[in-house]
C-alpha cells in the first residue's frame, strides 16, 4: 500500500541517463532480428492454453514473465502451474540482438522509461505473457504436500494463454475481501505455507519500503510504500521455482546459482545487541529471519533494526559450474540453492539457465551456446546489477534534491535509521559523527550530522540540497 507521497515538479531524467551511458535505442540489426521474430510468434508443440493462467505485477507493466496457476491435487496438497515467457524461442543464439542483450544485462526502469534488455516488439509485445493471446512458455508444474513441501517438479515448453493482467493493489483488494479470482484464490494460503517453511529453514526477508518516482501530470510522485501482502505471497512463488531450477542443475552438474554466504555470526550477534536498545524482542533460539517477520517495518524503531539487519545481506554473486559443483552453493537470504529463472524478459542468465534446467529434466545434452554462455554471466550480471543500482538510486536522489531545493534552512521530523561506527584509529581527525535519518514527510532517507540516537524520532534541519550534485544532508537541529 502507498504510505505517502509528494509531489515533485518537472525532473530532466536525461542528464542521469547521459552521465551513466544509458543506450537510448538497440542497434538496426538487433531491432530487425525482434521484429522478425515477433512477427514468426513460435508456437510450441505442447498446448497449455486450457489452464486459465493469470498474471500479476505492478500497475501499468507490459513485460510480463510469469503467469501463474494453482490448485489443490487429489488426496492432498497444492500443484503451482507457474508459466515464463520462452525469451529463448525468440533470440537466435550468436546472433545480433543475442549480442545486445549481453551489453545491456537487464532492464533498467527510471521513472520516464525503461531501458529494457530486449526491444519493445519482444518484451511488451510478442514474448511477454499478456492477456487473451497465445504465447510461448516454459512452465514449471511443481507439486506440494499439504506442508508446502516439494514432492514433484516438471517442466517443458508450451503454448499458453494467459486470462487476465492482475496486479497488485487490487489482489490485495480481492484477497482481504475474499474474493480472489479462481487461478490464485490458493495463493494466500500457499503463500504462507512456503514463507513458514523459509522461516524454519533460517530465511531472512527484509520488508523495508520502496522508494519510488511516478510521474504525476507535469511533474512527478516521490512515494514510500511497503509490500502488500499478495506480493509477499507471490514472490514466494518465484523462489520456490528458483530452488527447485537449482536443485535440478545442481544434480546434473551443471548450471548458473544465485549465491550468498550464510549470514555471518559477528554480524548476527551485533544485530542481537542492538534488539534491546531498539526495544525489539528476540526470543532465545529464533533466527534473524523470524524476528524481522514479526516487526511492523511502519514503526520507527522496527524500521532502524530492519535496517541494521541488512548488514546480514552481503555478498550476493552469481555461480556457474560445470562438472564440479561450486563450494559456495546456497543462498543465505533463502537458506537454500536458489537459481534465477523466472524473469527472462528483463534478466539476462534467467535465459541461459532455464535452457540448462529444460535439457538436464528431458536427459538432453545442455546445448552449446549456453553450456558456453555460463562461465560469462556472472561478471556480466555483476556489472548491470552495480548499473541498476546506480541508476535507481540516482533517480531518487535528483527526485530528492528537486523536491528540497528550495527548503534548505527548514526543520523536519524524522526517524534515526543508522548511525555511524565509532571513530577508530584510521579515522580522519576531525570527523563529525552522523548516521542516516528517514523523514515523515517528505519521504526521504539522507545523511545527516550530529550524535543521533538509533531508532528515536528526531528534528533534523536541512543544509544542503543541490540538484547539479544529486546531494542531501541535514544536521540535528
Amino acid at each position: 500500500m502507498v504510505i505517502r507521497r509528494v509531489l515533485a515538479p518537472r525532473i530532466d531524467f536525461g542528464s542521469l541517463r547521459r552521465e551513466m551511458d544509458l543506450p537510448e535505442s538497440f542497434p538496426a540489426a538487433a531491432q530487425r532480428e525482434a521484429d522478425e521474430a515477433a512477427s514468426a510468434s513460435p508456437r510450441p508443440a505442447v498446448d497449455r492454453t486450457d489452464v486459465p493462467f493469470v498474471t500479476i505485477d505492478p500497475a501499468g507493466s507490459r513485460d510480463l514473465d510469469q503467469a501463474m496457476h494453482l490448485a489443490r491435487r487429489p488426496g492432498g496438497g497444492f500443484r503451482v502451474t507457474y508459466a515464463i515467457a520462452d525469451v529463448a524461442a525468440h533470440v537466435r543464439p550468436g546472433g545480433p540482438l543475442e549480442e545486445e542483450t549481453w551489453r545491456r544485462g537487464q532492464t533498467i526502469y527510471l521513472p520516464d522509461g525503461t531501458l529494457p534488455l530486449h526491444p519493445r516488439t519482444l518484451s511488451e509485445g510478442a514474448a511477454s505473457l499478456l492477456p487473451d493471446v497465445d504465447r510461448a512458455a516454459v512452465v514449471w508444474t511443481i507439486d506440494l504436500d499439504a506442508d508446502g513441501a516439494t514432492v514433484a517438479v516438471d517442466l517443458q515448453r508450451a503454448l499458453v494463454r494467459s486470462r487476465a493482467q492482475l496486479e497488485y493493489v487490487s489482489v490485495q483488494a480481492d484477497a482481504d475481501a475474499g474474493r480472489l479470482p479462481e487461478p490464485i484464490a490458493l495463493l494466500p494460503e500457499i503463500g504462507a505455507l512456503l514463507t513458514a517453511r523459509g522461516l524454519r529453514r533460517g530465511a531472512i526477508n527484509l520488508p523495508l519500503p520502496e522508494q519510488d518516482v511516478e510521474p504525476d501530470g507535469d511533474g512527478w510522485r516521490l512515494v514510500l510504500r511497503g509490500p502488500v501482502p499478495m506480493e509477499e505471497h507471490n514472490a514466494q512463488i518465484s523462489l520456490l521455482t528458483g530452488m527447485a531450477a537449482a536443485d535440478i542443475m545442481l544434480a546434473g552438474r551443471i548450471g548458473l546459482l544465485r549465491t550468498m554466504p550464510a549470514p555471518n555470526p559477528e554480524a548476527v550477534q551485533r544485530l542481537r545487541a542492538a534488539a534491546a536498545p531498539l526495544g525489539v524482542h528476540w526470543p532465545d533460539g529464533a533466527g534473524p529471519g523470524a524476528v524481522i517477520a514479526g516487526l511492523d517495518p511502519a514503526q520507527p524503531r522496527a524500521a532502524a533494526f530492519i535496517d541494521q539487519a541488512a548488514e546480514l545481506m552481503r555478498g550476493a554473486a552469481y555461480t556457474a559450474f560445470d562438472g564440479t559443483l561450486p563450494e559456495q552453493s546456497a543462498h543465505g537470504g533463502v537458506a537454500a540453492a536458489y537459481a534465477h529463472v523466472t524473469a527472462p524478459l528483463r534478466r539476462l542468465a534467467d535465459r541461459y539457465a532455464t535452457e540448462v534446467c529444460l535439457a538436464l529434466h528431458s536427459g538432453r545434452a545442455v546445448p552449446d551456446w549456453a553450456r558456453a554462455a555460463l562461465p560469462k554471466l556472472p561478471e556480466v550480471m555483476a556489472a548491470t546489477d552495480r548499473t541498476a543500482s546506480t541508476a535507481t538510486r540516482g533517480a531518487i536522489e535528483l527526485a530528492e534534491a528537486v523536491l528540497l531545493e528550495h527548503r534548505v534552512g527548514e526543520v523536519f521530523d524524522a526517524a534515526v535509521m543508522d548511525v555511524d561506527a565509532p571513530p577508530g584509529p584510521r579515522s580522519k581527525p576531525g570527523r563529525r559523527p552522523g548516521g542516516t535519518v528517514a523523514l515523515d514527510d517528505p519521504p526521504v532517507r539522507a545523511r545527516c550530522l550530529g550524535d543521533l540516537p538509533l531508532g528515536e524520532r528526531i528534528r533534523v534541519r536541512l543544509v544542503t540540497a543541490d540538484p547539479s550534485t544529486r546531494s542531501i544532508a541535514f544536521e540535528r537541529a
